[in-house]
């Protein structure tokens, strides 16, 4: 078995872990947060099983249209999303929650309107899905707007996930408490930029590093998730002493 399928099968198998320990946050505490953290999550896990299946089991057309739409297109922005549910209380953050939900809905619809014209023919089993979309796919000029909402969405995630983490993290480390948030924080951002990178690659050819880039990215993240919730002993709750 090739790295190519067995690295997205790891990322998936890391993915569920991840989604049902985020989820069952959820149900225990009513966080909106943690419901987007848990359907971001689920979106990258549905991607990540989608390049494994490729591999294995050949194409599919509603396999790509989960590997595009959840897994190139959505997921960093639900997962950012919820980092900013958790860190700022103010209205325009609804106000983005709704515009995040409605164009999801439209990016849908877009994928929809585009299946029709998917090239299958070009689709190689010994070649990571991520190499050969953009044959697979029309060009934008030929009904694949869906391709123009891409960028949005992971931009908008990248800023709010890594940055919320980092934000976090300084905070928690300016004021010398929860020295587990600030590891885990830093986590997650390691996480966010090691996909963020190697998304990047793949738009510039090389796509060959996006299965390692997400294999790395889901178990710094949990790891961070893990790390930062870990419960704090009161001594570590409690601010440093500042020297005399």
């Amino acid at each position: 078995m090739s790295a190519t399928s067995v690295l997205p099968f790891m990322s998936t198998l890391v993915m569920l872990v991840f989604t049902v320990s985020v989820l069952q946050r959820y149900r225990a505490r009513r966080r909106q947060h943690f419901l987007f953290w848990g359907t971001g999550l689920a979106m990258f896990g549905v991607g990540s099983f989608a390049e494994a299946y490729f591999a294995v089991a050949g194409w599919s057309a509603p396999i790509f249209f989960g590997w595009y739409l959840f897994g190139a297109a959505l997921n960093a922005a639900w997962l950012g999303h919820g980092t900013l549910l958790l860190l700022v209380r103010k209205r325009w953050v609804s106000i983005l929650t709704v515009l995040l939900v409605v164009g999801s809905a439209v990016a849908a619809v877009l994928m929809l309107r585009v299946m029709p014209r998917l090239d299958a023919s070009q689709f190689d089993p010994a070649i990571p899905i991520s190499e050969q979309y953009r044959e697979i796919m029309p060009p934008i000029s030929d009904g694949a707007a869906v391709r123009l909402s891409t960028p949005f969405f992971n931009i908008y995630g990248l800023i709010t996930l890594v940055g919320g983490a980092l934000w976090s993290g300084w905070l928690f480390l300016r004021k010398r408490v929860l020295p587990n948030r600030v590891i885990g924080n830093v986590l997650i951002a390691a996480g966010g930029l090691a996909i963020a990178f190697a998304s990047t690659l793949t738009r510039l050819g090389y796509g060959q590093y996006l299965y390692l880039g997400e294999l790395v990215a889901a178990t710094l993240m949990y790891a961070g998730f893990v790390t930062a919730s870990a419960p704090a002993t009161e001594l570590e709750a409690a601010p440093a002493a500042l020297p005399v």
